[in-house]
């Protein structure tokens, strides 16, 4: 039996968060992507997809819809549909929805074994809420502020 599956966005399974907006999880129920995480965020103005961290892996982005804030290595720019970016291990980066409607974001990550993430204090982050206050490698600690909890949604998009 092949390894290999297709399933339309669509049929995928999603979640929501408070805090952090829709993701699309694309990864198998059953087995986890060994070497690569790919998922689509949603982010409505003012969401935030993460908090600002760094990771010992690439990680690449490409905005399919929308419009977002990016913040890397503390430089601010406004992404709008199409703009690719690519993070080389150790960018330290953050996503937070911008404009008038929601942000659609496809993320593509490195795994490997012994990955390792990094979460610096960064002013620029926490003016939208996305920073952690004290540096950290611990993720329970980085997100200590936000909501634990989120639900299992139906994705947003495509239309059907």
């Amino acid at each position: 039996m092949s390894d290999s599956f297709v399933r339309n966005v669509a049929d995928t399974a999603a979640t929501e968060h408070a805090v952090a907006g829709v993701t699309i999880h694309f990864d198998h129920p059953d087995a986890p992507f060994a070497e690569t995480g790919i998922n689509i965020a949603r982010l409505r103005p003012g969401q935030q997809s993460c908090k600002y961290h760094s990771e010992n892996v690439q990680e690449d982005f490409l905005v399919l819809a929308g419009e977002c804030l990016a913040i890397i290595d503390d430089e601010e720019r406004t992404l709008r549909a199409w703009d690719f970016v690519h993070c080389a291990p150790g960018n330290a980066h953050v996503f937070v929805g911008a404009g008038d409607g929601p942000c659609w974001i496809l993320q593509i990550g490195a795994r490997r074994e012994g990955q390792a993430l990094d979460y610096p204090v960064n002013e620029r982050a926490a003016r939208y809420g996305a920073a952690t206050p004290t540096p950290t490698a611990d993720g329970d600690v980085a997100y200590a502020d936000w909501p634990a909890d989120f639900t299992f949604v139906t994705p947003p998009w495509p239309p059907r």
